[in-house]
């Protein structure tokens, strides 16, 4: 899913240095370890526990404008608020315990599904004892040899390439679930060599597919956007976005506007 490869032209790096390290392990047993040594808390996970007994109702979940069909155990989509009220009857066909989502994109739904199964979608986030870090499982390592695995999903409703992770954390926002969310966040984090114009895509698609006060998916392109300014304003892809405007467009402005004071106010202040 994460390309490894970096482009000559209008992209940017935001990614440190590969760890070479074995000394590994995976973001959900690391919050399995967290978890034992904190009181026990009464908020339910969001995923079954490693290993437990799956024994519900097999529903079908009909995904895309291809139909493609999912199978999963009711409990394991219960954890989610939105698919625990389509099974109360909202959505669910009542004769054939079928869920149809037409709008959703099953790649992205494949993940869902991973992370409501295992805590933790492909590539995993790995925790390197050694460096004391986070970092994604190497493809090429754990998929065979078979190459890479992409970074991007292509999105129809836009013709466009739009960064995975994005995807996922709307996918998340829909469907209740916090977690996931979070883990999407950080995995997009690590990511590295991606072109200008699928940064803004995404940006763009994140937009329309939070609410307003997310104050996380959108803080991230705001602060991703400063960050590689150097990169951007040689992009036409970003001319072109400006011009069309937008709110992403203000509420950069702004969070630019905030970085220069910010700078001001050290530059001011006495030593």
């Amino acid at each position: 899913m994460f390309a490894r490869k970096t482009y000559k032209s209008d992209s940017f790096s935001n990614r440190a240095g590969k760890a070479t390290s074995k000394s590994k392990r995976s973001f959900r047993d690391h919050a399995t370890t967290a978890k034992r040594t904190e009181a026990v808390k009464s908020k339910k996970p969001e995923s079954p526990p490693v290993g437990s007994t799956l024994t519900s109702a097999i529903i079908t979940l009909c995904i895309g404008p291809e139909q493609r069909l999912f199978a999963a155990h009711e409990d394991v989509l219960s954890a989610s608020p939105f698919f625990s009220a389509a099974l109360r009857g909202q959505f669910l066909e009542s004769h054939s315990k079928r869920i149809n989502l037409p709008e959703e994109i099953p790649e992205i739904f494949s993940s869902v599904l991973e992370y409501l199964y295992k805590g933790d979608y492909y590539p995993r986030l790995l925790h390197n004892k050694r460096r004391n870090n986070w970092e994604l499982e190497d493809a090429a390592e754990n998929n065979g040899g078979r190459g890479v695995i992409e970074s991007t999903v292509h999105h129809l409703a836009t013709g466009e390439p739009l960064l995975k992770d994005t995807m996922l954390y709307c996918a998340a926002e829909r469907y209740g679930l916090d977690e996931l969310k979070r883990l999407a966040l950080r995995k997009q984090g690590l990511q590295s060599g991606i072109q200008c114009s699928t940064i803004l895509a995404s940006a763009r698609y994140a937009y329309s597919n939070t609410p307003d006060n997310d104050s996380k998916l959108r803080s991230h392109y705001l602060a991703l956007i400063i960050r590689s300014r150097s990169t951007f304003k040689r992009s036409g892809t970003m001319q072109m976005e400006m011009e069309g405007g937008g709110k992403l467009f203000f509420d950069l402005f702004v969070a630019m506007c905030n970085h220069m004071d910010d700078i001001s106010a050290i530059t001011k202040s006495p030593r």
